[in-house]
């Protein structure tokens, strides 16, 4: 054991800008999330964006960052998958680490002056940059490597249809909100679609209800098909809450009366 506790300090080279904010809405895994993109912006005054050059050639790079809204760390931790009993937190990718430090893999769009578009990525808005690195192929591929628990407990893939009201409901929502709920279904829905502890999931008679700030989405899952149905969005607010003069904290309940009174329109 060595005598002094060394202590190191880094300091973001950067962050990211995307539209993903909170925990819920960020994919378990970049692989995930083909359709997300994001921007990385480097801080200026460091010259670092020379420290971008030749960058550009490559597909892929290394995102390391800081899990920021990460408080604390666990020794056990449930894996995502159902049954399990937990396993030790340098067994996992989970977040809840003993230094919140997290990594990905993401697909690098495009540099613009001392900014990164990437894509196919599980950061949130906000995330601070550590550092940056090519992903080499030759290097970081070891697709025959034993993957423990992963190889163990295979993950079920679940495929994503909409139904007619839903399909213009979700559309009416990019529209009028400016939110993509398609995308945040694929990546959330796309595995352990049933998983109320670590989503924002509850049963319902007919199916499931998961949230998405303050739009609420219902669909049911087939199991045996590994199929989901979105068949209705609905708004995450009461009746009550939705009355004129009433608190507006994110200041979109204008949006949801709209909503409830097109749909009411259509009905």
């Amino acid at each position: 054991m060595r005598d002094v506790l060394y202590l190191t300090d880094f300091s973001p080279i950067g962050y990211v800008e995307c539209a993903q904010r909170y925990r819920y809405e960020a994919a378990r895994q970049a692989s995930i999330a083909p359709d997300n993109e994001a921007w990385i912006q480097l801080n200026e005054g460091q010259a670092l964006q020379q420290g971008l050059a030749g960058l550009a050639e490559f597909e892929r790079i290394w995102v390391l960052c800081e899990l920021h809204l990460n408080e604390t760390w666990h020794a056990l931790v449930e894996p995502p998958r159902e049954g399990m009993a937990k396993l030790g937190i340098f067994a996992t990718r989970s977040p809840h680490r003993p230094n919140r430090i997290g990594m990905s893999c993401v697909r690098l769009l495009g540099i613009e002056g001392n900014c990164l578009h990437v894509g196919q990525h599980d950061l949130l808005d906000g995330t601070p940059v550590l550092d940056i690195k090519p992903y080499l192929p030759y290097a970081d591929a070891f697709p025959d490597a034993g993957a423990g628990w992963v190889d163990a407990a295979e993950e079920q893939i679940f495929s994503l249809e909409l139904a007619v009201e839903a399909a213009v409901q979700i559309e009416w929502v990019g529209v009028h909100a400016g939110w993509d709920l398609l995308n945040f279904l694929k990546v959330q829905l796309r595995t352990d679609p049933t998983d109320a502890k670590r989503k924002r999931i509850v049963a319902m008679d007919d199916g499931f209800r998961i949230a998405f700030r303050t739009w609420r989405v219902d669909y049911r899952v087939d199991q045996a098909q590994s199929s989901i149905e979105v068949f209705a969005i609905a708004s995450g607010y009461s009746t009550a809450d939705l009355l004129e003069g009433a608190a507006d904290k994110y200041q979109d309940k204008a949006i949801h009366r709209a909503f409830i009174a097109q749909s009411c329109n259509e009905a």
